[in-house]
């Protein structure tokens, strides 16, 4: 047999053709599924996805926070949700001294505070707080992860 139009490796050229065609014989294919085989390693499996990442829309809720101020004449909060920007947040005065903001926020715990006429304070609503690295405390809201079953 001429071997002079073959060559060693993973192709063999076709017998009269300048065409590498796969050398298969042999040879079986890996088994994808198999611990420790070359193709598990060259894509490992996926983790587990958090539900916000699958379903973002099932996770974005409408949190409405308020503040009794009657006296103020600017209220805005700043916290994790926004960078500690009160700028960007800025709350509507809603009549007899109440305070409200409708916040777009995913599951999560947020520090936060209010800024009144330029005086940061807590929320006095708040049911939890923490201490703050600038003395005094940041208020703490949990946003529980939401159950909407309406849009599956």
């Amino acid at each position: 047999m001429d071997n002079s139009n073959m060559t060693l490796g993973a192709d063999v050229l076709a017998p009269g053709s300048n065409r590498a065609v796969p050398d298969t014989v042999g040879t079986s294919p890996e088994p994808l599924a198999i611990s420790g085989s070359r193709a598990e390693k060259a894509n490992p499996p996926q983790g587990v996805q958090p539900v916000s990442d699958r379903f973002p829309a099932l996770e974005e809720q409408e949190i409405i926070l308020t503040l009794f101020a009657p006296q103020a004449r600017e209220v805005a909060v700043a916290g994790a949700f926004n960078s500690w920007s009160p700028e960007v947040t800025p709350l509507k005065d809603t009549g007899a001294g109440e305070w409200a903001v409708h916040l777009p926020l995913r599951s999560g715990r947020y520090e936060y505070r209010f800024v009144v006429d330029g005086q940061w304070r807590e929320d006095p609503r708040a049911s939890l707080r923490v201490a703050s690295p600038y003395g005094g405390c940041n208020s703490v809201l949990q946003v529980p992860l939401s159950v909407r079953t309406d849009l599956l």
